[in-house]
């Protein structure tokens, strides 16, 4: 598929994942069990319509639009940021209804506090939740097929995390994603996966924060129990779960359907693994009824050709 198809089969796929898990944020695994989620509803967690998507899809389409209009500017970003927070804009209701506490005060910090990007996000251990991993997607799609050197690439990365997220756990976790999803760009299978992760692995070698994601990089990864993966707000749990989600289904509605139903952090988990699952299954492999619920979904196409030379 041609490079516009490829961005919107991931930023598609992300949101689509983010609605599914809205309704059922918080729902336990066990509750979930009993009542799968097998399609789009409505309310829930929060008092939304079918097809609503958070501050996972928001967040991205705050730094999609920037990219697309201005190219790098974390500037623009942060204020977009303050946009969505303050005055409810890139939102599928017209209203903010979801926002970590780690984004919201990162988001204070740059328009209350008038903090520079670079002193917004925060950076203590237990900062790191998955809330840059959610809207990384965006940079690194914008990334893909520039020229520039990698490590060059990977500190956008890093930054991009850092304006909420600065603790270099999140950092890693977001360049971890960023291998990840080059690959699937370029070759669209699970050996594709397989090898971003390995050069992600080679990239941080040596680097102590990679310890904590040091499962993804076992060869037995794949056959690691349900009951061992873990679905809650912590960036490494999000991104194993995601990465487990698609090693172990075959399509995007399996894996998507797989990561809403651990439970916990659905929305965000189910975002992840949809973005990747796009980009791995294509944008016609997301289901049409999934496609044709999701709110303002010709809006959200509309930013992605934006990112179009």
């Amino acid at each position: 598929m041609e490079f516009l198809e490829k961005v919107k089969a991931v930023v598609i796929g992300h949101a689509v994942g983010d609605a599914l898990g809205v309704p059922v944020e918080f729902a336990s695994r066990e509750e979930l069990n009993k009542a799968p989620v097998t399609d789009m509803e409505g309310h829930g967690t929060y008092p939304v319509p079918a097809g609503a998507w958070s501050d996972d899809t928001s967040m991205s389409l705050c730094t999609l639009d920037v990219l697309g209009r201005y190219g790098l500017d974390y500037d623009r970003v942060m204020i977009n940021f303050g946009k969505w927070y303050y005055n409810d804009e890139f939102t599928p209701t017209g209203e903010m209804f979801d926002v970590g506490n780690t984004c919201s005060m990162a988001i204070e910090n740059y328009v209350v506090g008038k903090k520079s990007y670079l002193e917004c996000g925060r950076n203590g251990e237990r900062d790191n939740g998955n809330g840059s991993l959610m809207r990384i997607h965006p940079v690194v799609l914008y990334l893909a097929n520039k020229d520039m050197p990698l490590q060059e690439k990977i500190e956008i990365v890093h930054t991009m995390s850092a304006l909420t997220h600065a603790h270099n756990r999140s950092k890693i976790g977001c360049g971890i994603y960023a291998f990840i999803l080059w690959e699937l760009l370029q070759a669209s299978s699970i050996e594709a996966m397989k090898v971003g992760l390995e050069k992600a692995a080679n990239f941080y070698q040596g680097q102590p924060e990679l310890v904590h994601y040091k499962r993804l990089f076992e060869k037995t990864f794949i056959i690691t129990p349900r009951n061992v993966i873990k679905s809650g707000g912590y960036i490494v749990h999000t991104l194993e779960a995601a990465v487990w989600c698609l090693l172990t289904t075959n399509s995007y509605k399996d894996a998507v359907l797989k990561a809403v139903n651990l439970g916990d952090d659905t929305d965000t988990v189910a975002a992840v693994t949809g973005g990747l699952a796009g980009a791995l299954y294509g944008y016609n492999a997301i289901p049409k009824e999934w496609h044709d619920t999701l709110l303002s979904c010709g809006y959200i196409q509309n930013i992605c050709e934006m990112l179009m030379p």
